[in-house]
């Protein structure tokens, strides 16, 4: 291996103690092909093993924690205990090749379709409706119904553990409900639950709060427990970055393991607040100051790009679109042959790559840029 990679091949502990051998993560990424039920399917078994055993960590696509909160067409599911045996199954290909398994934990709010929510009600924070799909006007939560999804994030906890995984990540990014709470786009309350920026937080850090009692109350050691976010919106009033550096505060103060952000390109700059000739991550990385570990991903396709993540500050760095052109680009940056990396799909790498058909036929028709198709 060239010298100057060895950095992202430290091993890493996180705050529970859980170890990973490198600093090379796989982003999680929806693959929309799990069976209706809510189970794993045997295809995506095969995807996960094939990407699992060079990188440290795994992250999985995420999961729905209540049937309301269904977000895609093939995702699999952790919202009732029938689902425990599925969700072991990956937890074991992923940990059956030497990497750690963390389980995303999710609730799409007015982003589900709302053909994969029971009778079409599609709940958020608030009334307002998604630009690309205004015709579906939200209906706003109740005070008892976020405390029960709030105990839903309890319980999808429990069964990760139960499942045998090394961790749970919390999707509070990508305008899933989570950002919708936060946002002062999506969340037009005047209730406990919305109005200042105090009151955006609280249910995202209800839900934090509650995932690391569970995961005390069961007494489970080395399990970790991250949450992803996104920094910024583009709407206004949307979220900006110092709202952003505010939560990230909050949530630095809370025993989490790590923050995940994310971003379309690692070195993009902030759209917002007193620093924007800095990258987000260079301002999030200050505001925690060594408290929590912060994973880095966007765009990072080249061991160079890897390497230039790590030393913006990042201790872990996260591959997504890449992994899936190319399952092997972990043992080639180790091997010396980082120049191998394979770095674009043509239309005949289905099987060699081992990717589900629906997750194919996806990135087949997706917006041009997406993914490097030649």
């Amino acid at each position: 291996m060239n010298p100057i990679f060895n950095p992202l091949f430290q091993p890493f502990t996180f705050r529970s103690g859980l170890q990973i051998p490198n600093r090379i993560v796989m982003a999680p990424m929806t693959n929309w092909s799990s069976h209706p039920d809510g189970s794993v399917s045997e295809e995506e078994l095969r995807y996960y093993e094939r990407r699992s055993g060079q990188v440290g960590l795994v992250i999985t696509a995420c999961v729905y924690v209540t049937p309301n909160g269904k977000g895609f067409h093939g995702e699999f599911a952790a919202d009732r205990d029938d689902m425990i045996p599925s969700l072991q199954r990956l937890a074991s290909a992923i940990q059956g090749r030497g990497t750690k398994a963390i389980l995303q934990l999710y609730h799409g709010g007015r982003e589900c379709p709302a053909e994969l929510v029971p009778e079409g009600d599609v709940v958020s924070a608030g009334n307002v409706p998604n630009a690309q799909n205004p015709s579906v006007i939200p209906r706003p939560l109740t005070h008892t119904e976020i405390v029960s999804i709030v105990k839903d994030f309890g319980e999808a906890t429990r069964r990760a553990i139960e499942a045998g995984y090394d961790g749970i990540e919390i999707h509070g990014a990508n305008g899933y409900l989570f950002q919708q709470f936060f946002s002062p786009h999506t969340n037009n309350r005047d209730d406990q639950w919305g109005g200042s920026l105090t009151k955006r937080m609280a249910f995202p850090l209800a839900v934090v709060d509650e995932v690391i009692r569970v995961v005390d109350e069961h007494g489970k050691e080395n399990f970790a427990v991250g949450y992803r976010f996104s920094p910024e919106e583009a709407e206004s009033p949307g979220i900006t970055m110092p709202d952003t550096l505010e939560l990230i505060e909050a949530l630095a103060q809370r025993e989490l393991d790590y923050l995940h952000i994310s971003l379309m390109d690692y070195s993009s700059h902030p759209r917002s607040g007193k620093e924007r000739n800095r990258s987000r991550m260079a301002v999030i990385l200050d505001k925690l100051d060594g408290r929590v570990p912060l994973i880095g991903v966007g765009a990072i396709r080249t061991a160079e790009d890897a390497l230039n993540a790590y030393e913006i500050g990042v201790p872990l760095v996260a591959l997504g679109r890449q992994l899936i052109v190319d399952p092997d680009w972990v043992k080639k940056v180790q091997e010396g042959k980082e120049s191998d990396i394979v770095l674009t799909l043509t239309k005949d790498d289905q099987e060699s790559l081992v990717i589900p058909a629906p997750m194919w036929k996806t990135i087949m028709n997706s917006t041009p840029g997406w993914f490097p198709i030649v």
